[in-house]
């Protein structure tokens, strides 16, 4: 197994610069993570600097909080995608979620799908502020939606990834839904137990500290 290949290499502070995501890049390319994430402010240089490369460039939307109207998240997936990003990770509307509002938070994943046609969509959870139920319950609605992946973590919240959530997830959603784990993942061995458990992509700014210690 070659952990690098599950690697997402992240980059999503709010204080990020230019010089730091040519650095995250360049750390990509010569450590061929499997994509680089980022800011949709910065989806246009990931694009330029990887343009010849394998490394594919993942964008984040809704993010870190998953609160803008769903047009916003439409407009900003499909302007991450005319700019040449691969992946999209969304955040969904989490006080929808935790409001019984499902049929929303349905509507505004699948809008995003629609919105990106065949790119790859991840689907953030942010397990940390759900219950067991309502993570289930998520899973169900992002695969329902079209989600070609469901995610633990913005980083930005309480908690991380577990194992535990980890395992909820993979029971919840079908084989055809894959699984992101992010947030809190520091040495590469807990990264390649968390791929045993059914994770298909780590989310990680220490991305070169995992290929370290695995």
């Amino acid at each position: 197994m070659l952990l690098n290949q599950f690697i997402d290499h992240t980059l999503l502070k709010p204080t990020a610069t230019p010089e730091e995501i040519t650095q995250l890049c360049n750390e990509a390319i010569e450590h061929q993570f499997y994509a680089v994430c980022v800011n949709s402010g910065y989806v246009h240089l990931a694009v330029e600097l990887l343009q010849f490369e394998k490394v594919k460039v993942a964008a984040t939307v809704g993010f870190p909080l998953g609160a803008m109207s769903a047009d916003a998240k439409v407009c900003e997936a499909k302007k991450c995608i005319e700019e040449g990003a691969d992946e999209i990770d969304m955040v969904i509307n989490i006080g929808f979620l935790k409001s019984g509002l499902t049929k929303s938070v349905r509507e505004e994943i699948s809008a995003v799908k629609k919105g990106i046609g065949t790119k790859v969509l991840k689907v953030i959870l942010e397990t940390c502020y759900l219950t067991d139920d309502e993570k289930k319950l998520a899973c169900t609605i992002a695969e329902k939606a079209g989600a070609d992946y469901v995610k633990t973590s913005t980083g930005f919240g309480t908690g991380g990834a577990t194992l535990k959530d980890i395992q909820l997830m993979r029971d919840a959603v079908s084989m055809k839904v894959k699984i992101k784990a992010s947030g809190g993942i520091k040495t590469g061995k807990e990264a390649i137990e968390y791929i045993a458990n059914g994770v298909s992509r780590i989310g990680t700014s220490n991305g070169i500290q995992l290929l370290k210690t695995q």
